[in-house]
């Protein structure tokens, strides 16, 4: 193994560790709150950690060149991307808002 190969692998789980800890932050927040933004957020970051993990596997296990897997993976960033960018736009569910009034 190479060294451009070693540091692509390195970076590659770096981003899966990391991204599925929070994919799993995420998600438990979403779990409590049961905010659509926040499972459409856990979404997006758990495409784009699969895309990662599919990716590199492809290309390490399997006979897929590096072009496919490269295309695997960039396919499930893209997708993540947009629903991360869907969870920045998704309504919130109404919430009960308190209103002081002060009486002189």
């Amino acid at each position: 193994m190479d060294a451009l190969t070693t540091a692509v692998v390195a970076a590659n789980t770096v981003t899966l560790v990391f991204g599925s800890a929070i994919v799993f932050l995420a998600y438990r927040a979403y779990t409590r709150t049961g905010s659509r933004a926040l499972r459409a957020l856990s979404v997006g970051l758990g495409l784009v950690t699969l895309g990662t993990l599919l990716g590199g596997s492809l290309h390490q296990l399997t006979a897929a060149s590096l072009l496919q897997s490269i295309a695997v993976q960039s396919a499930f960033t893209a997708l993540g991307f947009v629903a991360l960018a869907y969870s920045l736009f998704v309504e919130r569910s109404p919430t009960a808002t308190i209103v002081s009034s002060s009486t002189e």
